[in-house]
């Protein structure tokens, strides 16, 4: 662990302390429940996506923060997952607003994205140096149990919000992604 991933042994849960826990305690506390999360099952399913713990939680963070859909988690981590082993960008937007610090941000453009941050994932290839949020039990397990699909891009769905719109090729994206930003304009965003 360093700075940058040590978020990523912090399991999401709720934690109970009294107001004299030592700072040794509070963090023996937690050390134990990344144990109990780590199972070697858990750690067998990262081994075989040649990913460690820290890796799975920092992918498992921009899944996360890329949708509320749970069921569509899987499919959003296969895309990121299938883009990291091509050696492509992950292009994650989520990644842009952490590095801007800017998490109001509901469109990100163009503008956005040449942000020089090594979390901004348009600039930097691979994933970024640590999560960009403490993700849910289920993102994470999302990772370890991602869908296998072909696709390398998605897209908002207007039609269904909280929802994507998947392409194996960049031709069916931009079809996607047409209907998508010609909506957006429509209604102002």
């Amino acid at each position: 662990m360093n700075p940058n991933t040590a978020m990523a042994a912090v399991m999401p849960d709720t934690y109970e302390f009294y107001w004299n826990t030592s700072a040794t305690k509070a963090f023996e506390k937690l050390a134990d429940a990344y144990k109990d999360f780590w199972t070697p099952a858990r750690r067998e399913k990262a081994k075989a996506l040649n990913l460690t713990a820290a890796q799975v939680v920092t992918l498992a963070s921009i899944v996360d923060e890329e949708t509320n859909a749970t069921d569509e988690k899987p499919t959003i981590a296969s895309v990121y997952y299938n883009r990291l082993q091509k050696g492509m960008l992950l292009q994650a937007d989520p990644t842009v607003k952490f590095a801007l610090q800017d998490f109001g941000l509901r469109r990100i453009r163009h503008g956005h994205t040449q942000f020089d941050s090594p979390y901004n994932t348009y600039q930097y290839k691979g994933l970024p140096p640590g999560p960009i949020c403490t993700p849910s039990v289920k993102s994470i397990d999302a990772v370890l149990n991602m869908q296998q699909t072909d696709y390398i891009y998605f897209c908002a769905r207007l039609d269904k919000p909280g929802y994507h719109a998947f392409a194996a090729t960049y031709a069916e994206h931009l079809v996607n992604a047409r209907k998508y930003q010609k909506r957006m304009n429509e209604l102002g965003l």
